[in-house]
């Protein structure tokens, strides 16, 4: 009997998804009259207001036992330093789109699967147990730290109104570092633990996290306020990238993953640096790269791509849930919880709908 055949709207779905998820970046860089911690907050502020009608849908449908589990001192913890790990990488992530160009912020902090091949090699070093990465993750990781170098020497080019920095690639870099405890935590939580249940309070926490921050590191805090997002100067740009972003990017991909594998939609999201830069150059006059971030960077994307066809070969070797290209993280990371768990299952089962 042959597989039922994808819908063709499926298909638009991906496309308009990704496009979604991709547009992040350069509305994030359109609003930056806004210093980038209090952004950050706006915008998690914004998604915890989304998510909260569902935390409380999904609060009442479950039992006791899980109910209790959630406030156990384990579970408190971890979902402290999830919350702390998306603060970090959003206030990152956010920064660094004032410091340096709109692709070179996507191209770095679109890079944490290299990060965790790194981390997987130390853990196997010291640790038994750990999962050594195999050659193909390897090389990916060898090839995309190798397209990273070359993109930084366009340090100094003007993309629009930003120049590329060092400093504004490293503080990019750092967010996907930031997004890794963020992806551990989800891991381990997401095991029992309903999404929006997790979602909630993670991205609330975030959100309140960024505000003292801000406050101390940032003069305009007193002008703007905490929900300055609700001005009318900002409210349609923070409403895009809740609905744009979130809603029809995280979402839309969610709903692809019924009926599209998970590899498809991994390797659709690499993507995001490519389309992102269109989506700025082409709505907000971010410019057009230099040309070696046109050699380095599908150097570093083909890297990402190596490490997520690694990881599933070893997953059909070992039966073995890989913890780089198992799931699927976009630098937007506050929607990505719900996206896979595993190259083999949806995180989101249909009870979680």
């Amino acid at each position: 009997m042959e597989p039922p055949k994808t819908p063709f709207w499926v298909w638009g779905l991906l496309v308009a998804a990704v496009c979604g998820v991709s547009s992040a970046g350069a509305l994030f860089q359109h609003v930056d009259t806004v210093p980038p911690l209090l952004r950050a907050s706006w915008r998690l502020q914004l998604t915890s207001i989304v998510l909260a009608p569902f935390f409380i849908y999904q609060w009442r449908q479950q039992k006791p036992a899980i109910k209790s589990r959630m406030f156990e001192r384990k579970t408190l913890l971890i979902i402290a330093a999830s919350g702390s790990a998306l603060a970090l990488h959003f206030g990152s992530w956010v920064a660094s789109l004032d410091e340096t160009s709109l692709t070179h912020s996507l191209l770095f902090v679109t890079a944490h699967p290299l990060i965790i091949i790194v981390g997987m090699g130390i853990l196997a070093a010291f640790f038994v147990g750990h999962r050594q990465p195999n050659r193909l993750e390897v090389l990916g990781a060898l090839v995309g730290f190798s397209g990273a170098a070359i993109t930084l020497l366009d340090q100094g080019h003007q993309q629009g109104g930003h120049t590329v920095t060092i400093w504004g690639d490293a503080l990019a870099f750092f967010g996907a570092i930031f997004v890794v405890g963020y992806i551990i935590s989800g891991r381990v939580l997401r095991e029992w633990m309903p999404i929006f249940l997790y979602a909630f309070p993670v991205t609330l926490l975030a959100s309140l996290l960024l505000l003292p921050a801000s406050w101390v590191f940032e003069p305009d805090f007193s002008s703007l306020g905490v929900f300055g997002w609700t001005d009318a100067e900002y409210f349609p740009w923070f409403l895009a990238l809740a609905l744009i972003a979130g809603l029809l990017g995280h979402t839309g991909l969610n709903t692809c993953l019924r009926y599209i594998s998970p590899l498809v939609i991994s390797t659709s999201v690499t993507l995001e640096p490519l389309l992102g830069s269109l989506i700025g150059w082409a709505f907000f006059g971010s410019g057009v790269p230099g040309q070696w971030t046109w050699v380095g960077g599908p150097i570093l994307v083909v890297g990402v791509l190596l490490v997520i066809y690694g990881g599933i070969d070893s997953d059909n070797t070992n039966n073995q849930t890989h913890p780089a290209t198992g799931l699927v993280y976009t630098s937007d990371a506050a929607d990505d919880l719900h996206c896979v768990d595993s190259v083999r299952q949806p995180c989101l089962k249909h009870s979680d709908v």
